[in-house]
């Protein structure tokens, strides 16, 4: 069994992870070993052949292997130590982290982490659809990667549950292969992804998105058949007398995604129960010192490039940690009335800070307000698929000297 030390360890070889490395790099940190379970570092990013990636990071219009390619060789530039197709066994918040690959079991000794896994799609068991259990359902992420890498076409006639980007992409790739899609269906009474995948996706291909609709069953025995659905009341109950039958042979689910947070729970890690990721201060440092955190395993982000910026931060978080520049996180930020969840959940009121937030539900003409401060904004459009970016600083920040405690909520 191999040991060693290593001043950084960053677990996950996505954007957010990379991105987290560069940056602890750039702020000083010599050894950097990032780990990736895969057989290649970008995450998601290379089965994401469409465009629409890098515009805010790299002001640019990308593919996602193009934006992956420039982190992957901006990492091989610096130097940083790759370990791929290596799995995380066990990690504690000691910063003792047990490594296997194909060369064995390594110990690792971190004086830092950047824990950075990412999510993973929620399955149909997630949401209890019944009926049989036949060939021809999957998650739109899984059909994608069947599709764009594997060269392998899933199925001909395609329904879709969940109107997230992913699902609304996959509409569109489908189409574009030859398959006809009959409808997207979902749940709330607005869709829940960007506005542009609804227009370029779905708008364009005259696709039928069916709102406050569900599935309420899915029919066939080796393979699918066709799906039933119907309409849902307020509660988001169904209402069985508008059920209907849409013959199909395939069913893709893009029904929300969970922060893949099992090594979190191993340390210890204090998890917010509204995003399944972990609580984190404006340097993304969690409740465990040393532990960062960043990207969607803390909560899930509608743009790459928005990952990108707050990765940077749990880098330079990371190295300030190792060079000993601590903060004191002693106010607390809260999400308030209309307001789903804040990130960071901690901040010093010493520096400037970009505050991530969602919405409960779409507004027009809206006033976010921190309450007990004089920070407010204006936003003419919000809505729960668009993830809102503050900035809170300036002479806004001298008001919060001597408070425990902040709300974010629509005024």
């Amino acid at each position: 069994m191999k040991k060693r030390k290593v001043d950084l360890v960053v677990i996950g070889g996505g954007p957010a992870g990379m991105t987290a490395a560069l940056k602890a790099r750039n702020c000083g940190v010599k050894n950097i070993l990032l780990v990736e379970r895969d057989f290649e570092l970008g995450g998601i990013l290379p089965q994401c052949i469409h465009n629409g990636f890098g515009l805010h990071y790299f002001k640019e219009d990308l593919t996602g292997p193009e934006f992956a390619e420039r982190l992957i060789s901006r990492i091989e530039n610096e130097g940083i130590e790759v370990l791929l197709d290596t799995f995380v066994l066990d990690v504690d918040a000691a910063g003792k982290i047990t490594l296997v690959n194909r060369g064995g079991i390594s110990i690792i000794d971190a004086g830092a982490i950047v824990l950075s896994m990412g999510c993973r799609e929620r399955t149909r068991g997630s949401i209890g659809i019944t009926g049989t259990r036949p060939a021809g359902v999957m998650t739109a992420g899984t059909a994608q990667r069947y599709v764009n890498i594997e060269g392998y076409m899933p199925g001909k006639d395609v329904v879709i549950l969940g109107s997230g980007d992913i699902g609304m992409i996959m509409a569109r790739r489908m189409m574009l292969e030859g398959a006809g899609v009959h409808a997207v269906i979902e749940l709330m009474p607005y869709y829940n992804g960007l506005p542009r995948n609804k227009v370029q996706c779905l708008d364009d291909f005259d696709i039928p998105l069916y709102l406050s609709h569900t599935i309420t069953g899915i029919a066939g025995r080796e393979r699918v058949e066709g799906v039933y659905y119907a309409k849902v009341n307020e509660s988001f109950k169904p209402d069985y007398e508008s059920e209907k039958f849409i013959k199909c042979d395939t069913l893709l689910l893009s029904v929300g995604l969970t922060p893949e947070n099992e090594l979190s729970k191993k340390m210890d890690v204090k998890l917010n129960p509204l995003t399944d990721g972990p609580l984190v201060d404006e340097w993304m440092e969690t409740s465990v010192p040393g532990v960062f955190a960043c990207g969607n395993v803390v909560h899930v982000h509608d743009l790459v490039d928005f990952v990108c910026k707050e990765s940077e931060l749990a880098g330079e978080g990371a190295a300030r940690y190792l060079q000993g520049q601590i903060s004191q996180m002693n106010i607390k930020l809260a999400a308030g009335d209309g307001i789903r969840y804040v990130v960071p959940n901690y901040i010093s009121g010493d520096r400037d800070v970009k505050v991530y937030a969602r919405v409960s539900a779409p507004g027009r003409d809206v006033r976010l307000v921190f309450e007990g401060t004089d920070a407010s904004y204006r936003r003419p459009v919000v809505k729960p698929s668009e993830m809102l970016e503050l900035t809170l600083g300036g002479k806004k920040l001298a008001s919060l000297h001597g408070k425990t405690g902040v709300v974010l909520k629509i005024h």
